[in-house]
C-alpha cells in the first residue's frame, strides 16, 4: 500500500549556496520541488547555528512554495510565533526539546500554521504515538540533527514502517517525513517503508540537474 502513496520532495536549504539564494530557490522551484525545508538551529539544542525569522521572511518573499520549518531549538513555543509571522506554513519542533507536547502543538496550531513533531535517531517512535491525532506531520531524523551531508542511518527504516502502521491503523492523514542522508538509493528504502515527504539537501542543490535529481528521489 505504501508504494502507491504520493511522495512530496522538500529540498533542504541547508545545502544551498546562500550567496546566491534567490537563484538557488528558483532552480529547485522550477525543477518541481513541492516544499522548501528550512533547518533552524540555535547552537544549543544542536551544535550549530543557522538562521532565524528574518531569513525565513526573506525566503518567503522569493517563493510561493510552502515553507516547512524545522525548529532544532531549545524553546520552540517561544519562537514559533515569529516563524509563523515570517511566513512558515508548517512548524516542526523536537519532542526532546519540550516538556508539554500537547500545549506546544496547540500553540503552534493557534498561529494558523500546521504542526509537526520531530524525533532524533535514538528516540523511539513510541514518543510521538500519543499525539498523532493532533499532528500534521512526524519528522524522523535519519542522521543526528545539526549538520548536513551526513550518512543515512538505516535504523530509520523500521521506525518509518512502525509509524506508517500506526498512522494507517488509526486512519489518519498525518504525514511521515524523513531527513538525513537522502540520495536515490536511500530514498528507495524510505519510500518502500511508507514515507510521505522526503527531505534532501546535497543530492538536490549540488546536482547539475535538480529536476532529474527530484525525479530520481520520487522514482
Amino acid at each position: 500500500m505504501s508504494l502507491a502513496r504520493t511522495r512530496l520532495i522538500a529540498p533542504s536549504l541547508l545545502a544551498a549556496d546562500f550567496a546566491d539564494l534567490r537563484n538557488e530557490i528558483f532552480r529547485v522551484e522550477k525543477a518541481g520541488a513541492d516544499w522548501l525545508h528550512l533547518d533552524v538551529m540555535d547552537g544549543h539544542f544542536v551544535p550549530n547555528l543557522t538562521f532565524g525569522p528574518f531569513i525565513v521572511s526573506a525566503i518567503r518573499s522569493l517563493t510561493p512554495l510552502p515553507l516547512d520549518t524545522h525548529l532544532m531549538i531549545t524553546d520552540p513555543a517561544f519562537y514559533a510565533p515569529r516563524f509563523a509571522e515570517a511566513g512558515s506554513n508548517l512548524i516542526t519542533f523536537h519532542v526532546e526539546a519540550v516538556q508539554d507536547v500537547v500545549r506546544t502543538i496547540r500553540e503552534i496550531k493557534g498561529l494558523g500554521v500546521k504542526a509537526g513533531i520531530s524525533i532524533k535517531p535514538a528516540t523511539p517512535v513510541d514518543a510521538v504515538l500519543p499525539y498523532l491525532e493532533s499532528l500534521d506531520l512526524v519528522l524522523l531524523m535519519s542522521v543526528e540533527p545539526g549538520f548536513g551531508g551526513q550518512k543515512f542511518m538505516p535504523e530509520a527504516v523500521p521506525k518509518i514502517r512502525s509509524l506508517r502502521e500506526a498512522i494507517d491503523g488509526r486512519n489518519l492523514t498525518t504525514k511521515i517525513q524523513v531527513d538525513g542522508g537522502i540520495n536515490p538509493e536511500t530514498a528507495k528504502l524510505v519510500r518502500d517503508a511508507g514515507v510521505d515527504v522526503i527531505v534532501a539537501g546535497t543530492s538536490v542543490f549540488r546536482s547539475k540537474d535538480p529536476a532529474a535529481a527530484l525525479s530520481q528521489l520520487r522514482a
